[in-house]
Order: structure tokens, then C-alpha cells, then sequence
């Protein structure tokens, strides 16, 4: 039987071999075969989500080095001459690497955003992390930039929206294709700097960056969201016709209604329960969950299908949703609306009293919904004050409902599911795009009665396609790597509070923790630890269980419209079932394992291009406030500063160091703080503090702040200041451990 290597004894052997780190390779050198490179491939994920460690392609790295021989941009020279690069991709925690050009005289010139394939050596210096020589150009392909344009005598500049950006864009006269000043533009590279900014080309003008529908704009430019569908998608999705009951359970008088939120786009889950009057489940219920039937419209290999695997999912912001279907599908003939036939998978499922499920199986239906509700409603009727719609379906729909959902919370209780409480941040806004409010969303029995409802018709279709031997995608959440789970471990005690250790951690431990920070000052900071020591949820065809809903099977099945990881599990009910032709194709299963990473990737791109704009609305909102205090607390340290979530719109700002008086300020990675050299004064997660807003700029979604004062003392005035990273005055003392300095923090808030 093979030996599996320890963490440890694979890090040390990729970090010596960096040329040689495919998983083949790695199983190579530790004589590992057959069934032993599963356990190989979890070690490997789990050293991945843990962040020792990236998947580049098929090959394992440092998330923190780059690889040995890497692709690199070119940068505009420095102001001495020197030639820097940046790595093309780079995902590390850290600050992106700062590469220093080492040319010889026979390579060719380079210019800023030249592409290059270069053989870097690690090294120390002030202003660089690597030495790179070049091996060849590898393209010129331009960079593109997204921007704001401003008229000069010259020609103009593009102000950059991504508020990383240190720098603007030079344009010539004669390439600002008709640009007028403060338009949204996009623009590529034109050349390298000639005395001063890079120089730009627009190719496109985007219009008012102030008008409706320009904010969500920017971030699908910038995070390369598919917007636009292609004709023959169209073409496919246009001709569609509505499904009739060949082949299917006739559903239609089932009262399966819908509860989405008020605004939803699209209507893919409905549901249904009932008295169970089976005598031996007394007290029991059934509970029908029906699915709209994507998989029937969206076939393998068509264009429809190629179209919304590239996209992955849907994405949705405040002014818009960009679908993964065409509306022709997501808004029409796979949505559940009221009082028209519509095309599902369902499944009835059989509870006890106690809300176990005793059985289920699928169907192929087709059903007809009598309600399109919200969510509100739905709770005003149930406590007594329904509306015209909602009153005549109390006895024979809501209340049943209610009655099967009391029996799962029981369950839910005995299976302690992971218990955050993250209030839900809500943008309004009014009918020209401006924000009116920032709400945070009321958390309803209405939510939580779908959300239980789904959760159970997510495990029944994993349990069925396990049972039916048939390869699916898997919602994987893995337990917390143990050195995440020790940074909450001391922030818990920082805040007098435990976390059980050595034991297997379960659910139930994080939430006795989360119970017993309820309703006191850090339940927030415990709240927001908890989430961040939690691993990425993603897809894949392994089941490694959902650590965060304590379940052991677990796949997305009930939102096809909007997530293809669902429609991959209903094409897999298809072909479990013998239901048609629809289902999942060889090839497909496959390449499930590459289609997990692509949709896993994708559903990160829209959160990104979702949290983004999100700060640039709040961004917006508080424009109009500059100069005004807020209250918030401290959620992030870096080198250039700290970052504070204000409490009553949950913005982010950060807090440069530069603003922070005239000392050097120590940043401490493993601990996350900065430390005053000559004050001591200690900046760290959790700190309470009062806030001036010194800057707000809708475009970039940038908030600066400057303390005024952290847990209720005055900011001090230091002494000598210097630049973060480079040598201060006078020494900052060494620091202890992370636990060690939040005790001191803690111990002079609460003296």
C-alpha cells in the first residue's frame, strides 16, 4: 500500500523541485498509485484552499512565488531607467512581486506591455522581489484599460476606475476616436512612455459614467462578463416552444407556488406540502419541490449550452442581472409563472414529525403554479394580516407549508448547520440610478422556509444520483484549514471568549461560539472571523460533504436558470432515470472536473464584479457626506494601511497609513496589525473606531478615512514618521505573539 507524504514533506519537495509539479509528477516521487492518488488529489486540494499552494494549469505552486520561468508585462521604465515587469496572472495573498528586467544587449527592445517569457531568480532588494532574463517575447498583444477621460491641450488622460491604479494614461490627439471630456472610455495600450505617462489609444466610448446602468457597466468591462449573446444563441433560443405533457407526470393541479423576492427576474423553484396520512408517520408531511426543467431546453452541445457554460452563472447587480440563459428562457419559457404550463423536475419527499426525511423520488412533470408570491407577503399572511391574493390560500397552501417547515427546524436544530449572522446589505435605488438607500434585508421565516425546503431537494437529487452510481458535480464546502481556525481561535479569546480544541471540530462547536458572542460588542468581529476561517466553497466531482450545512451528500439542483453546476445534476437526473436523451453525454462526464474548476471560477468572477460595484454605489452614497464622522470597526490590516466597515451603510474605507501621524508603523503579516514605533499603539481587527470621510469616488468605488479615535481614545500624536517599509528612527520592538497583542488591545479598551 503506498504512503501518503505528509503536508509538509509535498511543500518541502515542490519548493525544491518548482519545475516538476503536476499531480503525476508529485505521486511520482512519493511512489503513489492507484486508489492512494485520491487521497493524494484531497491533500493537494486542501494544501489549495488552505493557500500553501495554487493550481496553475496542471501543475502545483507556491501561491505566494511565482514559478521559476514565468510570463511577465512589461511596466513603463522607472525614473532611473530600470525596466521593471509584473507576473501576467498573479493570485497570491500577498502583494503582487515586483520584477526587475535584467537585459543583455542582444535581446530586443521592450516596451511597456510587452508580454515576455523570462527565467526568474528570487532576490532581496528595497524596491524589487525577483531578477528576471528574458527568454523571448511572447506577444504585444495591447493591454486594455477602462476609464474616465479628461481633455488636455495635448490630447487627454484616462483616469483609471480601478482604484489599485497608481497611474493615468497619456492619449494623443489623434487617438481619442471623438472622446468626450469625463466620458467612460475604454482604451488600450498604444505604446510605451515617451517622457512621462504611458500612452493610450480609445476604442471605445461608454458614455456618462454617472448615468443609470454605468457602475454595473464598469464591472462587467473590467472582471470580462459575457453581456452580449451571440445570434445563434438567440436564434436557438427563439425558436423554443413551450413543452407539452408527452412523456411527463401530469402535475397542473398541484398547487406548487412560488415565494421569490418582490423583484425577482426569474421563478425556478416551487413548492408544496401536505398532511402525510400514512398511519405509520404520524405527524409526518410531504413536500413536493418542483424545478423548472432547464436541462430539456438547454441541450449538450448546442450553442445554447456552450454559451452558459462559458458563463457559468448569473450575475446580479443592483441595476441589472446579466443571465446565463437568454430571456426568452430565464424570463419566460423556463420560469414558473403563475397560471401557465411549465416544464419540471420535481420531488416528493416523505417526512416524520421531526422533520428526518424517510423517503423521496424524482418525477418528470409538468405543472401549472396558482401564486407568484413574495416573500413579505407570504410573512404578513402568516402572521395574521394576508392580502386579497394571499388570503384564500392560508388554509389549503400557507399554512401546510409553515407546518412541514416547523418539522425541518427541528431537524435542523439536531444537525446544527453552521449559524451566521451577517445582515444582508441591500442598495436602492431611485429610477435615474442614484442610490436613495442603503438597507440591510429583514431576515424572514418566509427566507428560511425556502431555504430548508431547497437545501433538502439539493441533498435527495445528490443521494439519488449516489445510489444510482451516476457521476454528478458535488457542492464541496471542506472544514477549516487548522491554521485559520487558530487565528479565530485567538481572536475568540481576545474577546474572553473559547474555542474547543483538540477534538474534531464540528459545526456545533463554531456556533456555541457564535451563541455566546450574541448580542454583545464583538458579535460582529466573531461573526465575520467565523466566515473568513471558512474554505471556499466550490464544484466537483468528488464528494468531500458541506462542512458549513453539517451534510455529508450535497449537489445544486433547484437554480438551473441561474447556475449551470445545476443543470450538469438535472441532465445527471435525466440520465439516472432513463428519462431521454437530454442528459448527460460521456464526453460531459469526462470533463466534469474541468467544468467544476470553470463554474467555481466563474461564480467568484460575478462575486467580485458584485462586491465592486457594490462599492462604488456606497461609494456614490456617500459623496454628498465627505468631512462628516462616522462610527465602524476595523476589519483589515495591510502594509499601506487599515480598513474600516462604517455601521451604518457597511462601506468599506481604508484608512491610509500615510494619515496616521508622523511615526513608523509596524506591519505584522501573521499577527495583522500595525504597531507605532515610538507611540505603541497597537491597530488591529475588531478595534472600534471614529472615523472622518476624507474622500468618496463613485467611479473607482475608493473610500478614505482618517481616525480620529480607536476604542473610544484619541489618536496620539507620534513622533518621527517614515514610510512603512523602510527603516524608522528608531526600531519598532519585536513583536510577540497575535494572542499576546490582542490581550494588550483588549485589556486597555476594557481597563
Amino acid at each position: 500500500m503506498s504512503r501518503i507524504p505528509s503536508k509538509p514533506e509535498i511543500l518541502d519537495w515542490i519548493a525544491a523541485n518548482p519545475t516538476l509539479t503536476a499531480k503525476r509528477d508529485i505521486a511520482k516521487a512519493f511512489g503513489i498509485k492507484g486508489a492512494a492518488r485520491i487521497d493524494l488529489k484531497r491533500l493537494l486540494r486542501e494544501l489549495e484552499d488552505e493557500g500553501h499552494l495554487e493550481k496553475r494549469k496542471k501543475s502545483y505552486q507556491d501561491p505566494d512565488r511565482l514559478p521559476p520561468v514565468s510570463v511577465l508585462q512589461v511596466l513603463a521604465p522607472g525614473s532611473n531607467g530600470d525596466l521593471f515587469a509584473r507576473p501576467l496572472e498573479w493570485h497570491g495573498e500577498g502583494v503582487e512581486p515586483v520584477v526587475l528586467m535584467i537585459t543583455r544587449t542582444s535581446d530586443p527592445a521592450l516596451g511597456e506591455g510587452d508580454r515576455i517569457l523570462a527565467r526568474l531568480t528570487v532576490v532581496t532588494a528595497e524596491d524589487h522581489n525577483y531578477e528576471a532574463r528574458m527568454i523571448r517575447r511572447v506577444g504585444t498583444n495591447p493591454k486594455k484599460i477602462l476609464g474616465v477621460f479628461r481633455k488636455t491641450a495635448e490630447g487627454g488622460r484616462i483616469l483609471p476606475v480601478d482604484k489599485g491604479a497608481d497611474k493615468e494614461w497619456q492619449v494623443p490627439s489623434d487617438a481619442t476616436g471623438g472622446a468626450k471630456d469625463g466620458e467612460l472610455v475604454e482604451a488600450e495600450l498604444a505604446g510605451p512612455a515617451r517622457m512621462g505617462l504611458p500612452r493610450a489609444r480609445i476604442i471605445e466610448r461608454l458614455g456618462d459614467p454617472s448615468a443609470p446602468k454605468a457602475v454595473s457597466l464598469i464591472a462587467i468591462r473590467q472582471h470580462g462578463i459575457p453581456d452580449d449573446f451571440p445570434d445563434d444563441v438567440i436564434a436557438e433560443a427563439d425558436a423554443m416552444k413551450p413543452m407539452g405533457l408527452k412523456g411527463r407526470e401530469d402535475l397542473r393541479d398541484m398547487p406548487l407556488i412560488t415565494i421569490d423576492p418582490w423583484d425577482a427576474r426569474d421563478h425556478d423553484d416551487a413548492c408544496y406540502a401536505h398532511p402525510d396520512d400514512d398511519p405509520k408517520n404520524e405527524g409526518g408531511h410531504i413536500i413536493w419541490v418542483a424545478i423548472a426543467d432547464v436541462a430539456a431546453y438547454v441541450t449538450p452541445g448546442s450553442a445554447l449550452d456552450r454559451e452558459a457554460r462559458k458563463r457559468g452563472n448569473s450575475t446580479y447587480f443592483p441595476d441589472r442581472v446579466v443571465p446565463m440563459l437568454p430571456d426568452r428562457l430565464s424570463g419566460d419559457l423556463c420560469s414558473l409563472h403563475e397560471g401557465v404550463p411549465r416544464a419540471c423536475i420535481a420531488v416528493r419527499m416523505q417526512i416524520d414529525a421531526h422533520g428526518e426525511k424517510i423517503s423521496h423520488h424524482f418525477v418528470r412533470g409538468l405543472m401549472r403554479s396558482p401564486a407568484s408570491l413574495n416573500y413579505e407577503e407570504v410573512q404578513a399572511a402568516i402572521d395574521g394580516t394576508p392580502n386579497e391574493r394571499c388570503g384564500p390560500l392560508i388554509e389549503p397552501v400557507l399554512q401546510p407549508l409553515y407546518d412541514a417547515y416547523a418539522a425541518l427546524v427541528k431537524a435542523r436544530h439536531l444537525r446544527q448547520p453552521l449559524e451566521l449572522d451577517l445582515p444582508e446589505r441591500q442598495i436602492v435605488l431611485e429610477d435615474n440610478g442614484t442610490v436613495s438607500s442603503v438597507n440591510f434585508k429583514d431576515r424572514l421565516d418566509a427566507h428560511r422556509l425556502i431555504e430548508e425546503f431547497m437545501v433538502m431537494a439539493n441533498v435527495a437529487a445528490a443521494e439519488t444520483l449516489i445510489a444510482k452510481k451516476q457521476p454528478l458535480l458535488f457542492r464541496v464546502h471542506e472544514e477549516p484549514s487548522p491554521e485559520k481556525l487558530e487565528s479565530l481561535r485567538e481572536t475568540a479569546l481576545a474577546a474572553g471568549l473559547t474555542l474547543a480544541k483538540g477534538q474534531v471540530l464540528k459545526t456545533a462547536h463554531l456556533n456555541r461560539l457564535l451563541s455566546a458572542a450574541a448580542g454583545s460588542e464583538d458579535a460582529e468581529l466573531i461573526n465575520i472571523s467565523t466566515l473568513r476561517s471558512m474554505m471556499q466553497a466550490y464544484y466537483g466531482p468528488q464528494n468531500f460533504g458541506h462542512f458549513g450545512l453539517a451534510l455529508r451528500n450535497y449537489a445544486h439542483f433547484t437554480s438551473p436558470i441561474r447556475r449551470y453546476s445545476d443543470l450538469i445534476v438535472h441532465r445527471a437526473l435525466v440520465t439516472a432515470h432513463g428519462w431521454g436523451k437530454d442528459g448527460l453525454k460521456p464526453e460531459d462526464i469526462e470533463r466534469l472536473e474541468e467544468t467544476g474548476q470553470h463554474i467555481s471560477d466563474t461564480e467568484r468572477r460575478s462575486m467580485l464584479a458584485e462586491r465592486d460595484t457594490t462599492d462604488r454605489y456606497l461609494a456614490s452614497y456617500l459623496s454628498e457626506r465627505v468631512g462628516d464622522e462616522f462610527t465602524g470597526r476595523i476589519n483589515g490590516i495591510a502594509k499601506f494601511g487599515a480598513f474600516v466597515k462604517l455601521d451604518d451603510s457597511g462601506a468599506d474605507g481604508l484608512v491610509p497609513i500615510r494619515t496616521l501621524g508622523r511615526e513608523f508603523f509596524h506591519f505584522d503579516r501573521e499577527a495583522g496589525t500595525l504597531m507605532g514605533a515610538d507611540t505603541g499603539l497597537t491597530i488591529s481587527i475588531g478595534q472600534r473606531v471614529t472615523a472622518r470621510l476624507t474622500e468618496a469616488a463613485p467611479v473607482t468605488g475608493g473610500i478614505a478615512l482618517e481616525l480620529l479615535s480607536i476604542d473610544g481614545e484619541k489618536m496620539p500624536q507620534g513622533g518621527s514618521w517614515s514610510p512603512a517599509g523602510r527603516a524608522p528612527r528608531r526600531k519598532a520592538a519585536k513583536g510577540k505573539r497575535k494572542s499576546d497583542k490582542i490581550k494588550r488591545k483588549v485589556s486597555r479598551k476594557r481597563s
